[in-house]
This record gives structure tokens, C-alpha cells and sequence, in this order.
């Protein structure tokens, strides 16, 4: 009976500390679509950049991946940091960083400096990204509301994704290159003293000291594994020492991070919450999530833009119906998971997912708007359904004083799944596409290795060829890119139906009776007050 009354009370105090929660989540919201947005602004740009800057080939590739390299590396570290020192003040002075980073990167005049501002933004957004999400797990210690609020977090997400390219495109119509970047600061600037108005401090145990060590490791780790993933997606050979040795080194200093955290009486993560069937299931539904849209996005703008000859703007415009329907599915997902439960809801999103997939496998060298239309939709749905219900899970599993470093595993794994979904579904592609252009009548051995290269670069040789030997490596290279395109969905489906499978181990019903406690939110009165008197 005392635990039903300590239980009814966490909750009526909840409501009451909570009145202003919902202005939190917007504060979070706005923090998550300015690195979601800043992600993928820049892709747009690189021709301008480097018409400019004229970096060299290294450089331009540092340019692009530093920025999520450096992220995904210290999305531990920065996490867990959080658990300790205080999650708001990682997420201001993350805020902060950024809008420093920002101003850097607008006004860098060579390549070193512009890569040293994305390197930065990238710690800026490590410092955001888990700290929104650990302290939303905070702020809203009932399941039922939280579910709400990480949908719409998710939508939010899905939202900056798409708006990147849309807004850096506009951007660079009507200003310089470095436009993209100056768009961050006023909003920084705004959202600074807002953030510490609003947002609540919360912080974990703070038991024993934080492991540096650790951390260190940890980051050091993921950089190396991220970098030799991101290489074998750019196409480069997996026996290249430049792939393979960050790749081993990486492994190796991950497995002594596990090794040390499983010996330590406090350590950084408590990986016992890998021993909770629906954590883990959770992380590994991300993953496989993320490794499908990632490397379809991908293969699917250059279908778009290559075979169907579309301009970009159209590109971004096509694939519009995904984000929308994934911003439908994170409003609709708290109702979802309510009605249907975390392991239908997921198994339901990768089944929809799935589906998609292989409708898509029905697309030719020919345009058919209604079927992409539709493919993309349930794309989009079905995705969104599926890490909505994953990240509310794996929140939910995780004890509040781990929020962080929970927090921080689950934006590693969509990392971790992003960067092998472009290897693994890229090196299909390239080896269904590869053999078709081995064989064209009239095309020297030369012309055709390079043209085995990418669709693009086939496109070049033709060009240069010209002729009917030309039209005709063209064709060919058509041809095998759609048949290589029909290869990747089909292994990509059967990665999403092991991810329907792998569901089945989350519960069946959503718990939502929690005795958390609360985080005090500060009321305006309150704060007013205090900033008059100090």
C-alpha cells in the first residue's frame, strides 16, 4: 500500500515540477535540428567550397567527415561526462562551442582552418546530442508522456536530416558558402540564455571518480572503427593499411574499454544494461535501422539524379514523402507503442520497412512517380516506427543515473549503423554493378575499369568516347546500376526481416508504472526572482 502511495505522489509532484516540461522538450527540440540540420548542410555546398578554398583531394574529404568522425567518437565520453559534472552544463557549453565553431567555419579563408571549425562543431555536437536525450529521460519520468516527447524529438530529427540540403541550397542561391554555417549563431545566441532559464541541472550517482582513462579509450576507439568504416563506404580496399590498421587499432582499444568497465567498481558505462534483453535489443534494432536507411538514401539519390537524370532540387524534392512520413510516425508513435506494445510496434516498423524495400525493387531505368511515391512513404513510416520504438525502449531500460551514458549508446549505435550501412550496402552495390561493364563491345580494358568505378565516372568515359561506343557503355552502365540497385534492396530487406526477427525479444506490453523521481524544473516565477536578486 506505502509503495501504491509513494508511486501516486513521484507522479502528482511530477506534474506539478513538470509544468513548464513541455517548454524543455522545445528547447531540446531546437538544440537537436541545429545539429541534425548542420549534419547534412554542408553536402550541398562542397562544390562552392571548393571552388574557393580549393583544398586538395585529402583535405576536401576531411572537410566532409570530420564533423560526424568527431561526433560519433565522443558521444561516450561526452555522455557519461554529463552523468557526472551535470547535464545541462555540458548541453550550454556545447551550445556554446557550437556557435564559436560556427562563426569559425563561415569566416575560414584555407582548408585547415575549415576543417579544424568542423572538428569543433563536432565536439559542440557531442556535447548536445546525448545531453537532449538524457535529460528528456529526466524531465519526463512518465513512460506515457515520454513516449510523446521522444516522438516528437524523432520528428524533429527526421526534420533537420531533410531540411539540410533544402536550406543549403537556398542558402548558396542568395549568399556565400559560408552562409551555411552563420545560420547557427543567432540561434546559439538565443538559445543560451534560454537554456539556462529553462533547462533543469540533473546529474547520475556521481559514485567514485570518473574514469578519464576510459573515456579516453573509448573515443579513441570509435574514432578509429568510424574512420576505417567510413573509409571501406568511400570505396577504399580493406587491405589498405590506412583502412585496416584504424580499424584494428580501434577494435582493440574497444575491447580493453569493455574489459576495464566490466573490473572497475564504478565504471563509465554500466554495461550491465547489456544484460537487459530489451537495452541490448534495442541498440541492435538501431543499428540495423539506420545501416537500411543510410546506404538506401544514399543509392537511392544517385538512382534519381544518374538514371533518372533529375537536378538536385528535384532529388530533395522526391524524396520529401520519407520525412514527412517519418514525422508522422514520431507524432503518431506514443499512441502506437501504447496500443500495440514495443515488440509489435518495432516488428511492425521493419515488416513496413521491408515492404517498401522490395516494392522499390520494382523501379527501372524509367520514371515512375506514383511507385517511388508510395515506396518512399512506407519508407519513411515504417523507419521511423522502428527507431521511435527502439530509442523509447532502450531510454526506458536504462536506469535514470545512467541517462547519459544510455543516451550516448544509442546515438553511437545510429552512428555505428549510418557509417556501415554506406560500406556494407556500397560494396554490394559495387559488386553487382562492377561485372556489367566488363564486356562492352568497342570499350578499351582501361575505359572499362575506370567506368566500373561508379555510374558517374562511367558516364564521364562514355562522354569521352563518344559515338555509338559511347551510347552503348552508357547504356550498359544503366543497366548494371539498376540491376546492382536491385541487388542492394534485396539484401537490404533481408537485413530488415533479421531486425522483425530480432524484435521479438522486447516486451509485449509498454510499462509505464515508474517510481522516478522527478526532476525539479524551475518555475519562471521562480527563476525571475532569482535573477533579480543575484
Amino acid at each position: 500500500m506505502s509503495g501504491t502511495t509513494t508511486a501516486a505522489a513521484l507522479r502528482r509532484r511530477a506534474a506539478g515540477a513538470g509544468a513548464n516540461r513541455w517548454v524543455v522538450l522545445v528547447v531540446l527540440c531546437v538544440s537537436l535540428l541545429l545539429v541534425a540540420v548542420d549534419a547534412t548542410v554542408l553536402h550541398v555546398a562542397v562544390p562552392a567550397v571548393t571552388e574557393d578554398l580549393r583544398p586538395g583531394a585529402i583535405e576536401l574529404l576531411w572537410i566532409v567527415d570530420v564533423y560526424p568522425l568527431v561526433c560519433a567518437s565522443l558521444l561516450i565520453l561526452f555522455g557519461t561526462l554529463g552523468d557526472r559534472v551535470g547535464r545541462r552544463r555540458i548541453l550550454l557549453l556545447g551550445y556554446g562551442l557550437f556557435g564559436i565553431a560556427s562563426g569559425l567555419a563561415a569566416l575560414a579563408r584555407d582548408p585547415q582552418v575549415l576543417i579544424l571549425a568542423r572538428a569543433l562543431l563536432g565536439v559542440g555536437g557531442a556535447m548536445i546530442m546525448p545531453a537532449t536525450l538524457s535529460i528528456l529521460r529526466q524531465v519526463f519520468p512518465d513512460r506515457r508522456e515520454r513516449a510523446l516527447a521522444i516522438g516528437v524529438w524523432s520528428a524533429v530529427a527526421a526534420v533537420g536530416a531533410a531540411v539540410g540540403p533544402l536550406l543549403g541550397g537556398f542558402l548558396l542561391e542568395h549568399f556565400w558558402w559560408g552562409s551555411v554555417f552563420l545560420v547557427n549563431i543567432p540561434l546559439m545566441l538565443v538559445s543560451l540564455p534560454v537554456g539556462r532559464m529553462l533547462l533543469p541541472e540533473s546529474r547520475g550517482s556521481g559514485d567514485g571518480p570518473w574514469d578519464v582513462v576510459g573515456a579516453l579509450m573509448a573515443a579513441a576507439g570509435l574514432f578509429g572503427v568510424v574512420f576505417g568504416v567510413k573509409r571501406l563506404g568511400g570505396g577504399e580496399p580493406a587491405a589498405s593499411p590506412f583502412t585496416l590498421a584504424p580499424l584494428v587499432v580501434g577494435a582493440v582499444l574497444l575491447v580493453f574499454f569493455v574489459r576495464r568497465q566490466r573490473r572497475r567498481a564504478h565504471p563509465l558505462v554500466d554495461l550491465g544494461m547489456f544484460a537487459r534483453p530489451a537495452f541490448s535489443t534495442s541498440v541492435g534494432c538501431i543499428v540495423l535501422a539506420m545501416l537500411a536507411l543510410v546506404g538506401l538514401e544514399l543509392i537511392a539519390a544517385q538512382y534519381l539524379q544518374l538514371v533518372l537524370e533529375l537536378s538536385p532540387l528535384q532529388t530533395g524534392l522526391r524524396l520529401l514523402p520519407l520525412t514527412f512520413a517519418a514525422m508522422a510516425a514520431g507524432l503518431a508513435g506514443a499512441r502506437m507503442l501504447h496500443r500495440f506494445g514495443p515488440r509489435r510496434m518495432v516488428c511492425f516498423g521493419f515488416c513496413v520497412t521491408a515492404g517498401a524495400v522490395l516494392l522499390l525493387t520494382v523501379m527501372g531505368a524509367a520514371d515512375n512517380p506514383g511507385l517511388l511515391l508510395f515506396g518512399f512513404v512506407l519508407l519513411g513510416f515504417g523507419l521511423e516506427t522502428t527507431l521511435f520504438g527502439a530509442y523509447e525502449s532502450m531510454l526506458s531500460e536504462a536506469p535514470p543515473a545512467q541517462a547519459g551514458g544510455a543516451a550516448a549508446v544509442g546515438e553511437t549505435s545510429y552512428q555505428l549503423g549510418a557509417g556501415i550501412g554506406i560500406a556494407l550496402l556500397g560494396s554490394v552495390m559495387n559488386a553487382a554493378y562492377a561485372p556489367g561493364l566488363s564486356s562492352v563491345p568497342g570499350v578499351p580494358a582501361s575505359a572499362s575499369a575506370s567506368a566500373a568505378h561508379s555510374l558517374g565516372e562511367a558516364y564521364d568515359v562514355a562522354g569521352r568516347l563518344g559515338g555509338p561506343v559511347g551510347v552503348a557503355l552508357r547504356r550498359a552502365a544503366r543497366d548494371s546500376f539498376v540491376h546492382g540497385l536491385h541487388v542492394t534492396l534485396l539484401v537490404s530487406a533481408g537485413l530488415l526481416l533479421l531486425g522483425a526477427v530480432m524484435a521479438l525479444r522486447l516486451p509485449r506490453v509498454m510499462q509505464c508504472a515508474e517510481v522516478t523521481a522527478p526532476v525539479e524544473l524551475p518555475a519562471p516565477r521562480e527563476v525571475a526572482q532569482s535573477r533579480v536578486s543575484a
